[in-house]
């Protein structure tokens, strides 16, 4: 995986989150204020999935 595609994939994240906050501003801020309440150990633990869940993601997407 190469850096310009790891940045592309960044970029569709950046396109896709701003999506969101432009088609239901309302919902994305409740999302928000929803994440912002929840404990640090599931913020982590989300994240973790989250992460793994990317990168295996864009490890099959690469292999070719």
């Amino acid at each position: 995986m190469t850096f310009w595609q790891v940045l592309a994939g960044v970029g569709v994240v950046l396109a896709v989150e701003g999506l969101l906050y432009a088609m239901a501003p309302e919902t994305m801020r409740k999302a928000v204020a929803a994440l912002a309440a929840q404990p640090e150990q599931r913020l982590r633990a989300g994240g973790v999935v989250a992460a793994i869940i990317g990168v295996g993601l864009a490890w099959l997407l690469t292999m070719r």
